[in-house]
């Protein structure tokens, strides 16, 4: 194959160090029944060491790369980050997968307690058969209580983390390993996220978010934090730009961790496209069925109205894909914004209505408002806690979020440079092990 080769003779075996740095789909390569090495084979130390391995474990192994995406706390964007760099490895690599070591988000995946990350990555991407691993665990109520009491061993969750690890190390090519909130979640059971990165032996990448002195203090606040533990922070990647600023925060950034030998890097522009909330995801979060058009459940809101002065004002006043807060009582203004809402001009300014309120809508009103087929979701709350539950509402992607995937997965192409990312991972070199 015309690669560079180094033979090392050690008794009855001889091991090849294959140096070609050029990466390979593993459906090009034979898949052997056993694909770990040694630990100690990983990190070159091979002086002295006899091989003598059974026939079934001669082949080509392939080491799995991995890569350890971190944070400087909740909202930063690093799921959208995973689901980025899933998308961009996928057009590298045959296999890809995906772990969260510690779920703070319970949620079922057919009939599997699981992260609501990883159950969002594993339905994407079609990893359904890996959901047992990926989330190997999920901090459910009363999971702290169990483990301070000494119900849970101490050794549980990180034994349960490394399992879980080295078996989609051997079924994946790259795996990309997200943490949960900021560097210190997880140490309520023993190991946190810059605990987990250094005990699967991933290099890091930090997403931070805001501007240049909130990304700093936050960075600052998480780094010794990794750099205790020795997990190696390859990259601070900050998330969430102004676009008209992102050229002077990223000059500043550099400025600042550059003398600090940290390199920086930017991700995504803040959107309202994936920051603002669907109509489903709203449903979600109220608890509460959606009515009328199910084909509109994935409309992006952008802007939230409460409808308190006239009808006519209302409607003047609407902005671009409104929601409608509008109590039941009001029945002109739920008639006339269900008249509006097949009128191509305004379906475009009104999204849907929320209806708070314990008394019910008129007869009257109701059948317009169900032959208008507009989607709206009746909300036994007052208006006054509706309204702070919506705005106060920090909208994550779903799995029927089609428009935001769609965007992610393209603004990805154009942001990221996947090389310099897969060159960061340890992994980097191609080994092959022959026995004699």
């Amino acid at each position: 194959m015309g690669v560079a080769s180094r033979r090392i003779k050690r008794g009855r075996g001889s091991v090849i160090l294959d140096y070609r740095r050029t990466l390979l789909h593993r459906s090009r390569i034979p898949r052997p029944p056993y694909t770990s090495l040694p630990a100690f084979f990983q990190v070159g130390i091979l002086r002295g060491i006899r091989w003598k391995l059974p026939k079934k474990q001669r082949g080509i192994y392939i080491m799995c790369k991995k890569i350890f995406i971190a944070a400087t706390g909740q909202h930063c964007g690093k799921t959208t980050i995973s689901l980025s760099l899933m998308h961009l490895a996928k057009k590298r690599y045959a296999r890809v997968g995906f772990i969260k070591p510690i779920g703070p988000k319970l949620f079922v995946l057919d009939g599997v307690q699981m992260d609501m990350d990883a159950a969002l990555i594993a339905s994407i991407y079609g990893l359904e058969e890996d959901r047992r691993l990926m989330s190997p665990v999920v901090i459910g109520r009363g999971y702290t209580k169990r483990y301070l009491a000494g119900e849970i061993p101490a050794e549980v969750p990180l034994e349960s983390i490394t399992r879980a690890c080295r078996e989609l190390e051997k079924k994946n090519d790259f795996l990309i390993i997200e943490g949960s909130g900021h560097g210190g979640v997880g140490s309520v059971i023993g190991i946190n996220n810059a605990q987990v990165a250094k005990a699967l032996n991933a290099p890091v990448i930090m997403v931070a978010s805001g501007g240049v002195g909130s990304v700093i203090d936050a960075v600052q606040l998480n780094l010794p934090l990794f750099r205790q533990e020795g997990a190696d922070v390859k990259l601070v990647l900050v998330n969430k730009l102004l676009p008209e600023l992102r050229v002077e925060t990223l000059d500043y950034l550099k400025k600042f961790f550059g003398s600090r030998q940290q390199m920086v890097a930017g991700a995504f522009d803040y959107s309202r496209i994936l920051a603002n909330p669907t109509l489903i995801d709203l449903s979600n979060l109220l608890k509460l069925p959606l009515h009328g058009d199910q084909q509109a459940k994935s409309r992006i809101i952008h802007n939230i109205q409460l409808g308190a002065a006239s009808a006519q004002r209302v409607i003047d006043t609407l902005q671009d894909s409104t929601l409608l807060i509008t109590t039941s009582s009001r029945d002109e203004l739920i008639v006339t914004a269900s008249a509006l809402y097949n009128i191509p001009a305004y379906r475009k300014k009104l999204a849907g209505l929320v209806i708070p309120g314990s008394a019910p809508v008129s007869a009257i009103s109701q059948k317009i408002l169900d032959d208008s087929n507009i989607p709206y979701i009746k909300v036994p709350e007052t208006t006054a806690d509706v309204f702070r539950t919506l705005k106060e509402h920090v909208s994550k992607i779903t799995a029927d979020d089609h428009e935001k995937i769609d965007l992610i997965k393209l603004s990805a192409e154009q942001i990221f440079n996947f090389e310099v990312i897969d060159a960061m991972t340890q992994q980097n070199r191609r080994l092959r092990l022959r026995v004699a």
